[in-house]
């Protein structure tokens, strides 16, 4: 029987169907990075002081100076307080002036901002301030907890309803809750929109970028994954930009509708993942899409290769349970989920700290996109050059010890503590891609979408963790640096007990995947000579 990768060498391993395919699932990526203008761009510590308008009614034409210093009580360093008020009393203006307030209390009609950097955060918006400020880092774990959620859920029910259905419907819960959001009262039921929002998130990222490596040939494998990431990493450059000229969060989820719209339109001409209606032993849809293709490639699909097409014996699904019972893929998929979690942790704790670096905050997240493009670039050439395995292990050490460098430099000096933590992002991110690459190369495609899933919820748990652990600075500012420098440290160090899979074929079964199989061009075109086998024979 035929050979995928055999079949993908006939009619084209990365024609023009390929490329259509593969620019429409990761054009998506340019605006997902707008889910998180409203974490990311926050003055946590605005400036601003109680809502004291009640003494308004006993004297109308108080000026502010006068308003504020009746009402509001001083700070050691003779400022008013950003959290206290005095308590309102029904006194007339004459009492109050002559006696004067001296109990004080928490704001009790919210708070009054000004010399703010944005026309409008979920801080100002929600009063997430004073006693209420712990609730920026909430607002931030519910949507890494949502992401977390999507790739739990969408991975198992790609595997029994396919990769379109799973890349599908993602992008409807992103349309409908990036409208939701824009539009929330209150900050409950902005949690409850960002944790759907990252539900969607979550799960598109995962599963698009499958689809599209199933679809394309070994050669040029590593672009599903890297341009996926490229968009992205454009995408962080273009919410720099509006958000430096609209500075108002809900807008920004608006814009962030548009596109989406306009995806949720074309997603279901996607056509489904040939390799998965094969493993599905859905044989003749599976016929109907390489001829489709083929045609689209300006390919000829022979005959001869279209008989061997016949059903195969598909192998028994246990999802989890098959990937716990094989020891040696049990080793890979442990070191490849550290990896993958050490690697998000230290992202995000640095990606949600953009405005701690001292810098312009627009600059800074402009250049955190900016030098991302080289880093997907570059892995695209590198993947193929020097292999996974050395990608992934250089990428991992390099960005650790970039980021643990950042305790060396002193705190006020900050070009330097922001270059490094650009430096320190731009090989986390490259070696993300290695590892979105590396966990559909490993396992067999029976439970591919179960290992991808459960490796890309490892590494949202990271992302989950991310701002718990940067909360951990209240108690010294290293600590989060040492602890997710460390991690990544170690989880670099262990990756080399990873096979290599460069120019390898995806493995069919969990024999193949053991291993490892490297199948060169020369075998796989000797299988086409060979007489069609009976209907038994493994695909």
């Amino acid at each position: 029987m035929a050979d995928f990768g055999v079949i993908l060498r006939n009619i084209g391993e990365f024609g023009l169907f390929q490329k259509t395919i593969l620019f429409a699932l990761c054009f998506p990526n340019v605006i997902l990075p707008f889910h998180f203008a409203s974490v990311y761009f926050i003055q946590s510590d605005p400036e601003r002081h109680c809502k004291t308008d009640w003494i308004l009614q006993a004297d109308s034409n108080l000026t502010t100076e006068e308003q504020l210093n009746l009402t509001l009580p001083r700070e050691e360093d003779g400022t008013f307080s950003r959290c206290r008020m005095f308590v309102p009393v029904d006194w007339d203006i004459g009492a109050i002036r002559e006696y004067g307030l001296n109990e004080t209390t928490g704001c009790q009609n919210g708070w009054v901002y000004f010399n703010t950097l944005y026309e409008a955060t979920i801080a100002t918006d929600f009063d997430l301030v004073c006693d209420r400020a712990n609730l920026l880092e909430v607002a931030r774990a519910m949507l890494m907890a949502g992401i977390l959620l999507g790739c739990l859920l969408f991975g198992p029910f790609a595997e029994s309803f396919g990769r379109k259905r799973a890349a599908q419907i993602p992008v409807i819960l992103m349309l409908i809750f990036s409208l939701t959001t824009g539009l929330c009262p209150n900050v409950y039921l902005y949690f409850a929109s960002q944790f759907m929002v990252g539900i969607g998130y979550g799960s598109y990222r995962l599963n698009s970028v499958i689809l599209a490596t199933e679809w394309t040939g070994t050669s040029k494998r590593s672009w599903g994954s890297c341009v996926a990431q490229l968009f992205g990493a454009l995408g962080q450059c273009v919410l720099a930009g509006v958000i430096y000229f609209i500075r108002d969060w809900r807008m920004a989820q608006l814009i962030a509708a548009a596109p989406l719209a306009v995806t949720a339109i074309y997603i279901w001409f996607i056509p489904e993942s040939a390799r998965w209606l094969l493993d599905r032993g859905r044989t003749e849809e599976a016929k109907q899409l390489i001829t489709k293709v083929a045609a689209i490639n300006k390919r000829t699909v022979p005959e001869s290769l279209l008989e061997k097409i016949v059903e195969k014996e598909t192998e028994k699904r246990g999802g989890i349970i098959s990937l716990m019972q094989s020891s040696v893929l049990r080793k890979y998929f442990f070191t490849l989920t550290l990896a993958w979690f050490s690697l998000n942790v230290a992202y995000f704790c640095i990606s949600f700290n953009v405005g701690n670096f001292g810098l312009d905050i627009f600059l800074t997240q402009f250049m955190f996109g900016l030098t991302e493009l080289p880093a997907h670039i570059l892995c695209i050439w590198l993947l193929e050059a020097v292999g996974r395995k050395v990608s992934l292990m250089s990428t991992l050490l390099i960005g650790g010890f970039v980021c643990i460098s950042i305790l060396a430099v002193p705190k006020g000096n900050a070009v330097a503590v922001t270059t490094l933590a650009i430096s320190g992002r731009f090989f986390l991110n490259w070696a993300g891609s290695v590892c979105n690459v590396y966990v559909q190369e490993l396992f067999p495609t029976s439970f591919r979408q179960t290992a991808s899933g459960l490796g890309s919820i490892a590494s949202r748990a990271g992302g989950l963790m991310s701002p718990l652990l940067n909360m951990l600075a209240v108690y010294h500012w290293s600590i989060p640096t040492i602890v997710f420098s460390s991690l990544t440290l170690i989880s670099g160090a262990l990756s080399f007990v990873l096979p290599e899979t460069r120019r390898k074929e995806l493995p069919d079964s969990t024999e193949e995947a053991e291993g490892n199989r490297n199948k060169t061009s020369l075998k796989n075109q000797s299988e086409l000579n060979k007489p069609a086998q009976s209907k038994s024979t493994k695909l």
